[in-house]
C-alpha cells in the first residue's frame, strides 16, 4: 500500500472527525466505515481523522479502537493521511493507543492533554513531549476544554510548537479570540510556517481561514462534506462573499442538531445522533446507532433531521 507524501508545510483543508458507524449490537461496522471514507476522499477532503468526539473515542473500547484505526487506514490506501485519535486520561495510555495506531499505519495522532486529575502547564507540555518522544509520528494538540476541563495555554503551544513536538493544534475552545491572538503569535514565531492550525469552530469556519487558520476539523463535514470543501475552497482563492454564503447554508444544516428533545438526552447525544441519523437517511451508514449509554434519537428527531437534509438540498 502506497502511503501519503509527507506534508512539506501545514496541514491545510478540511479533515473531517468521522463518526464510526456502529452495528445494532455496538460492534463497528467496518463496511459503512469504508463508505464513509470513500464519501469523504470523492468530495475531496485533505485527510481523515477518527476516534475523536465525532467518533465516539471515549464509548469504545481497544478492541474497537484497533478496529477503527485498521479499516480507515485500509480504506484510505494511502490516498489521503490518516489522523488517529488516542485520547485517554494520562501519559501512559495515551503512548499505548499511540503506538497501536502507530502499527496500524496512522499517518499522524492526535490528542488532548490529560484529564481527570489536574494538571500544571509544565506537565501538559511533558504529556507531549513523551507522547512524541515515544511515537515518531507528528502529533497534533486537540485543545477541548469543555470535555478535558483544561484549555491548552497559547504559551505552552508555541513552546510545543518551537521545539517541534506538535505539528499542529485542533481548536476546539470556542474561543475564538484567543484563536485569533495565538495565530497573531504564531506568525511572528520561527515555527509560523510550518505548524498547522486548525479549528473546530465548524459555525465560523470563514472568520478563522480569514484570520489565518489552516483547515477545518467539522463534525457536520460526515454530513456535507462538499460544503464544507467548497467553503474552504471559496476562502483560499479569497471569495470571501461566497464563502460566507456557504458558511450561512451550513449554519442552517447544522440545525439537525437541535432535532432531538433535550429533556430526553444530552447535547452530544442528539449532536451524534443527528449526524447518524442524517448519513443513515443518506444511504451511507447501515446504522445510526451511537454507543451506550447515549439516548438514541426518536422517531420524531428523525423526522426533523430528514426535513432539514431535504431544505439543505442533500435529499
Amino acid at each position: 500500500m502506497s502511503r501519503p507524501a509527507t506534508p512539506t508545510g501545514p496541514l491545510r483543508g478540511v479533515i473531517p472527525p468521522l463518526c464510526t458507524p456502529l452495528s445494532p449490537s455496538g460492534d463497528v461496522d467496518t463496511r459503512s466505515l469504508r463508505a464513509l471514507v470513500e464519501r469523504q476522499i470523492e468530495a475531496g477532503v485533505s485527510a481523515l481523522f477518527v476516534l475523536g468526539s465525532s467518533g465516539e473515542a471515549a464509548y469504545l473500547d481497544d478492541d474497537r479502537r484497533r478496529t477503527v484505526v485498521a479499516t480507515a487506514v485500509e480504506a484510505a490506501a494511502g490516498r489521503l493521511p490518516v489522523l488517529a485519535g488516542v485520547i485517554d486520561m494520562t501519559t501512559a495510555r495515551v503512548l499505548a493507543h499511540a503506538r497501536t495506531a502507530a502499527a496500524l499505519g496512522a499517518d499522524a495522532l492526535v490528542a488532548t492533554a490529560p484529564f481527570y486529575t489536574r494538571t500544571h502547564p509544565a506537565e501538559i507540555a511533558d504529556h507531549y513531549r513523551r507522547v512524541r518522544t515515544g511515537v515518531d509520528l507528528p502529533l497534533y494538540a486537540y485543545d477541548i476544554p469543555l470535555a478535558v476541563h483544561t484549555k491548552l495555554p497559547a504559551d505552552t503551544v508555541l513552546a510545543l510548537a518551537a521545539d517541534g513536538t506538535l505539528a499542529g493544534l485542533k481548536d476546539s475552545s470556542g474561543n475564538d479570540g484567543e484563536l485569533r491572538r495565538l495565530l497573531v503569535r504564531l506568525r511572528a514565531s520561527d515555527r509560523g510556517g510550518q505548524f498547522s492550525v486548525l479549528t473546530g469552530s465548524e459555525l465560523a469556519v470563514d472568520g478563522a481561514l480569514l484570520a489565518g487558520a489552516h483547515g477545518v476539523v467539522p463534525g457536520l463535514g460526515n454530513v456535507d462534506p462538499h460544503g464544507y470543501v467548497r467553503l474552504y475552497e471559496h476562502a483560499r482563492a479569497g471569495r470571501w462573499a461566497e464563502a460566507a454564503a456557504e458558511q450561512d447554508r451550513l449554519a442552517a444544516l447544522y440545525a439537525i442538531t437541535d432535532a432531538a428533545d433535550p429533556a430526553a438526552m444530552g447535547r452530544s447525544s442528539a449532536s451524534l445522533g443527528a449526524f447518524k441519523a442524517a448519513l443513515h437517511l443518506l444511504g451511507v451508514i447501515d446504522c445510526p446507532a451511537t454507543a451506550a449509554p447515549q439516548t438514541p434519537l426518536d422517531g420524531a428527531a428523525v423526522k426533523a433531521v430528514r426535513h432539514l437534509l431535504e431544505e439543505g438540498g442533500l435529499l
